[in-house]
């Protein structure tokens, strides 16, 4: 063991001082603390990486560095030694800036324990029950006992608790269960103990999917007993039968029959992971199970990968380990993390990313399951009240804001390739979104995103309802409206946001005038916080907008999404928010939510600008479009054409027309 300190903030270890051999290093804070452990091939090359110059490292990175006050390492022999090292310090310490776990929940199991003389089939959320064997995780716990149910009819093993065992075992009366045909066990009376493990054995081979060998020798057994007209025989085996393709068809063959593995799809963003673990056995899924990954350090999709294999085969039982483990990228450290599983299995195991056929099939839905709960664990985190109250006033305090910001805006931009421009306006109120308060703006001219966030911002501040003019605007006053006026005006406004005000409400008077009142309008709401999608050079557009507007007192800040950099107008670095804050999270979710928003409106006008339609089909350029739009005068005409028609411009085809046929009448 060697440790290395220095007084300073950069405390780089003296030249040489560290050891080029494999091995596992730990930072530590001055109350000895340990914040980070990490492992490495050459320690030296890799600590180097965090002793950089300052301005190079990733923000996360450098506050880690700089809180450390200290840096120690241990050699080891080889590189899997140093993946088990690390594996059992993170377990040992778990460091606030390695990856964080959060199991969606306490899953339940099937586990039949064959330490017992007569085994029994249980549901349990323990998995460390003495010499049991387990099958799972199941989603919900009715799904286990549905399955149990099932295959006690095939498998009839014991399922009543050790105390009915014990008592009818010793008075010779049958066990309650196994009075009314729902324990199979010794203490039925039915079967001695040796049979009874025969069955049990049975079971654990089918469920570990032996499925094909039971299904034909019930098929088999079945055919017999009808051939010798024992139809009371075969209707038990026609029965087991039917409940083991019950069995089956709760779990859908995916794979080849023959193929155990672990599938991992993952899905991630800058702050956090979700992890759908898909345990198949046999061809089938047996369990999947859902894990939430904080993350505190910027790391790469193979490290992740690395840091959830060790996480999941850490304290696995060599039954546990598959041959196969499919994962979405393959680590660094690939070669020494087989040879961890097959010295923990016994046999061996190989590491392998889904390129094609049906386990990419699998891996694209286990990546979109990972997405949904991903998408589902930052709303819930955002909707729960005392997260939000911790994110309003964690957010008061890193803006240096006079009061929590019960009310923000935020604002995206978004185009393809400079064209259809719309920006998008999120409200949340509270720390949720208020969707009935959403708005997107058309930018018909721009120059760049900068240029259309002020444009927005410019349109949208017109209509803050100051505190000093409030009366003017509950009233409006602008001009006597009658129906058509609205609706004309309504053509035109093209700097008002659509659907910028609330409903209008008319009042004749004796003369006849229509006198338009109106509620005071939710656009005129003044924020306390507006967030721009984007960094320095966004949050600069927006903060001329809101001085040129008269209301520099609106707090105003952008969100990066590289590094989830937290900019403030006028700021030469921004506000680095801890990976786990509420704040944070906060933020990230209005900067998603307005993205979204952004670019559903966006895909509506790609969707009605014919022109971009048209340019999306291959071998149809600007000039045959041009010529298409002259030829038939009018995009009605040319929406209602023939693939024959079409076909009449020179220089397209018959394989061409009908492709702008088909394109345009699917719209």
């Amino acid at each position: 063991m060697a440790r290395a300190t220095h007084p300073q903030l950069a405390y780089r270890p003296q030249p040489g001082e560290i050891p080029t051999n494999p091995g596992v290093y730990r930072f530590r804070d001055d109350a000895g603390r340990i914040l980070y452990v990490g492992k490495a091939k050459n320690l030296r090359a890799r600590l180097s990486n965090y002793f950089a110059p300052l301005h190079t490292l990733h923000e996360r990175t450098r506050r880690m560095v700089t809180t450390a006050t200290g840096v120690e390492w241990t050699v080891v022999g080889s590189d899997v030694e140093a993946l088990q090292l690390e594996y059992m310090w993170i377990q040992e310490y778990s460091p606030p800036f390695n990856v964080r776990y959060k199991d969606d929940k306490s899953y339940p199991y099937m586990a039949i324990t064959l330490a017992d003389e007569a085994p029994r089939v249980m549901v349990t959320r323990n998995h460390r029950i003495r010499g049991a064997k387990y099958f799972g995780p199941y989603p919900k716990v009715w799904a286990v006992h549905e399955v149990i149910d099932l295959m006690i009819k095939v498998f009839p093993i014991r399922t009543c608790s050790d105390s009915s065992y014990k008592r009818a075992m010793a008075t010779g009366r049958p066990c309650f269960p196994g009075q009314i045909g729902r324990c199979g066990g010794p203490c039925s009376m039915k079967v001695t103990i040796d049979e009874h493990r025969a069955i049990v054995e049975d079971f654990v081979a089918f469920m570990s999917g032996g499925d094909q060998r039971f299904t034909k020798q019930l098929t088999a057994r079945m055919r017999e007993a009808s051939a010798a007209m024992d139809y009371e025989s075969a209707a038990v085996y026609r029965d087991r039968l039917q409940a083991i393709e019950a069995v089956l068809n709760k779990s859908a063959l995916v794979l080849p029959a023959d193929t155990d593995a672990d599938l991992f799809g993952i899905a991630e963003d800058e702050l956090a992971a979700a992890v759908q673990h898909f345990v198949i056995r046999g061809g089938r899924v047996r369990g999947v199970r859902a894990t939430t990954i904080e993350k505190e350090l910027d790391i790469t999709g193979g490290d992740l990968v690395d840091q959830i294999l060790q996480r999941t085969y850490g304290d696995a039982a060599a039954t546990e380990i598959p041959k196969q483990v499919l994962v979405p990228a393959m680590p660094e450290d690939a070669a020494e993390l087989e040879a961890w599983l097959r010295d923990k299995r016994g046999t061996n195991v190989t590491i392998q990313v889904a390129q094609r056929g049906a386990k990419a099939d699998l891996m694209k839905n286990a990546a979109l399951n990972a997405q949904q709960a991903l998408l589902l664990h930052k709303t819930r985190r955002t909707s729960d009240y005392v997260a939000r109250t911790q994110a309003l006033t964690d957010l008061q305090e890193a803006l240096g804001l006079d009061e929590a910001p019960l009310r923000i805006e935020c604002y995206d931009v978004s185009h393809l390739s400079g064209t259809n421009v719309v920006a998008s306006m999120v409200v949340f109120e509270d720390g949720l979104p208020r969707k009935d308060q959403y708005r997107t703006f058309g930018i018909p001219e721009t120059t760049d995103d900068t240029d259309s966030l002020y444009q927005v911002l410019t349109r949208r501040l017109a209509y803050i309802d100051d505190d000093r003019n409030a009366a003017e605007t509950d009233a409006v006053a602008d001009a006597p409206r009658t129906a058509e006026a609205a609706d004309a005006q309504a053509t035109t406004t093209a700097h008002v946001p659509e659907g910028a005000l609330d409903p209008v409400s008319t009042d004749p008077t004796a003369d006849g005038t229509v006198v338009t009142a109106r509620s005071r309008p939710r656009f005129a709401y003044r924020p306390q916080l507006l967030v721009v999608d984007g960094g320095k050079p966004q949050v600069a557009a927006a903060a001329r907008a809101l001085a040129d507007a008269g209301h520099p007192q609106i707090a105003l800040c952008g969100i990066a999404k590289r590094l989830e950099e937290v900019w403030l107008p006028g700021e030469d670095y921004p506000v680095i928010l801890p990976r786990t804050s509420e704040a944070l999270y906060l933020l990230q979710r209005l900067r998603d939510e307005a993205h979204r928003f952004a670019i559903t409106k966006q895909r509506g006008k790609r969707k009605r600008d014919i022109q971009t339609v048209l340019a999306e089909i291959p071998g149809l350029g600007e000039a045959r479009i041009r010529a298409l739009l002259r030829h038939f005068g009018s995009v009605t005409a040319l929406k209602n054409a023939t693939a024959e028609q079409i076909q009449e411009l020179p220089g397209i085809g018959p394989k061409l027309a009908a492709t702008i046929h088909a394109r345009l009448a699917s719209r």
